[in-house]
């Protein structure tokens, strides 16, 4: 699993990060990803999802939230 750290970024960045990340990992790899409350919990998930990939775990009871998206083809 590979961990991607997107606190800093702003929207759109933050998923275009993600976007990027996803690309160099192989179906069925996952990535976590560290992110804020707000647009890029939002977005984040939600765009992963519409380019088909599984988000399997949204921890956003913790500070800084995490996401944990399974690639798909």
């Amino acid at each position: 699993m590979i961990t991607l750290d997107i606190t800093r970024e702003h929207c759109p960045m933050t998923y275009v990060k993600v976007k990027l990340a996803l690309a160099k990992l192989s179906e069925g790899d996952r990535l976590e990803v560290i992110l804020n409350r707000g647009e890029p919990l939002e977005n984040v998930p939600r765009s992963a999802a519409e380019e088909g990939h599984k988000i399997v775990e949204v921890l956003d009871g913790v500070d800084p939230c995490r996401v944990l998206i399974e690639k798909r083809a």
